[in-house]
Protein backbone atom coordinates (compact mmCIF):
# COMPACT_ATOMS: atom_id res chain seq x y z
CA UNK A 1 0.00 0.00 0.00
CA UNK A 2 2.99 2.32 -0.12
CA UNK A 3 5.25 3.62 2.56
CA UNK A 4 4.30 6.04 5.26
CA UNK A 5 6.55 8.67 3.64
CA UNK A 6 4.81 8.24 0.29
CA UNK A 7 1.43 8.53 1.97
CA UNK A 8 2.51 11.75 3.67
CA UNK A 9 3.86 13.14 0.41
CA UNK A 10 0.61 12.28 -1.33
CA UNK A 11 -1.48 13.87 1.42
CA UNK A 12 0.69 17.00 1.27
CA UNK A 13 0.35 17.15 -2.51
CA UNK A 14 -3.42 16.75 -2.29
CA UNK A 15 -3.62 19.53 0.30
CA UNK A 16 -1.43 21.85 -1.79
CA UNK A 17 -3.39 20.98 -4.93
CA UNK A 18 -6.69 21.76 -3.22
CA UNK A 19 -5.39 25.12 -2.01
CA UNK A 20 -3.93 25.94 -5.44
CA UNK A 21 -7.21 25.08 -7.17
CA UNK A 22 -9.19 27.18 -4.71
CA UNK A 23 -6.82 30.12 -5.18
CA UNK A 24 -7.03 29.73 -8.95
CA UNK A 25 -10.83 29.69 -8.86
CA UNK A 26 -10.98 32.89 -6.78
CA UNK A 27 -8.54 34.64 -9.11
CA UNK A 28 -10.50 33.51 -12.18
CA UNK A 29 -13.62 35.13 -10.76
CA UNK A 30 -11.73 38.33 -9.95
CA UNK A 31 -10.15 38.51 -13.40
CA UNK A 32 -13.57 38.08 -15.03
CA UNK A 33 -14.89 41.06 -13.05
CA UNK A 34 -11.79 43.14 -13.85
CA UNK A 35 -12.08 42.31 -17.55
CA UNK A 36 -15.68 43.55 -17.54
CA UNK A 37 -14.59 46.72 -15.72
CA UNK A 38 -11.78 47.15 -18.25
CA UNK A 39 -14.27 46.98 -21.13
CA UNK A 40 -16.47 49.60 -19.46
CA UNK A 41 -13.48 51.84 -18.76
CA UNK A 42 -12.27 51.50 -22.35
CA UNK A 43 -15.66 52.61 -23.67
CA UNK A 44 -15.79 55.55 -21.23
CA UNK A 45 -12.29 56.59 -22.29
CA UNK A 46 -13.24 56.49 -25.98
CA UNK A 47 -16.48 58.41 -25.48
CA UNK A 48 -15.18 61.08 -23.11
CA UNK A 49 -11.76 61.50 -24.76
CA UNK A 50 -10.36 63.03 -21.57
CA UNK A 51 -6.86 62.42 -20.26
CA UNK A 52 -8.26 61.34 -16.90
CA UNK A 53 -10.39 58.59 -18.45
CA UNK A 54 -7.48 57.47 -20.62
CA UNK A 55 -5.24 57.32 -17.54
CA UNK A 56 -7.86 55.31 -15.64
CA UNK A 57 -8.04 52.86 -18.54
CA UNK A 58 -4.24 52.55 -18.73
CA UNK A 59 -3.95 51.87 -14.99
CA UNK A 60 -6.71 49.27 -15.01
CA UNK A 61 -5.24 47.71 -18.14
CA UNK A 62 -1.89 47.23 -16.39
CA UNK A 63 -3.65 45.79 -13.35
CA UNK A 64 -5.61 43.31 -15.48
CA UNK A 65 -2.45 42.31 -17.39
CA UNK A 66 -0.71 41.58 -14.10
CA UNK A 67 -3.71 39.59 -12.86
CA UNK A 68 -3.79 37.59 -16.11
CA UNK A 69 -0.09 36.79 -15.75
CA UNK A 70 -0.71 35.62 -12.18
CA UNK A 71 -3.65 33.55 -13.43
CA UNK A 72 -1.37 31.78 -15.92
CA UNK A 73 1.24 31.21 -13.21
CA UNK A 74 -1.35 29.62 -10.94
CA UNK A 75 -2.65 27.43 -13.76
CA UNK A 76 0.91 26.24 -14.26
CA UNK A 77 1.25 25.57 -10.54
CA UNK A 78 -1.92 23.46 -10.53
CA UNK A 79 -0.73 21.54 -13.59
CA UNK A 80 2.68 20.90 -12.01
CA UNK A 81 1.07 19.63 -8.81
CA UNK A 82 -1.18 17.30 -10.79
CA UNK A 83 1.82 15.90 -12.67
CA UNK A 84 3.75 15.44 -9.42
CA UNK A 85 0.78 13.70 -7.81
CA UNK A 86 0.25 11.42 -10.79
CA UNK A 87 3.93 10.47 -10.84
CA UNK A 88 3.82 9.64 -7.13
CA UNK A 89 0.69 7.55 -7.62
CA UNK A 90 2.27 5.72 -10.57
CA UNK A 91 5.39 5.02 -8.53
CA UNK A 92 3.31 3.84 -5.61
CA UNK A 93 1.16 1.57 -7.81
CA UNK A 94 4.21 0.10 -9.58
CA UNK A 95 5.84 -0.77 -6.26
CA UNK A 96 2.62 -2.42 -5.08
CA UNK A 97 2.34 -4.51 -8.26
CA UNK A 98 6.02 -5.58 -8.13
CA UNK A 99 5.93 -6.46 -4.46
Amino acid sequence: MGTRLQRRRLEDLQRRLGLARESLHVLEEQVAVWNDALDDTRIRAMVSETPLQAQEYDELSRHVATANAELERRKGEVSALIVERDELLREWTTKDENG
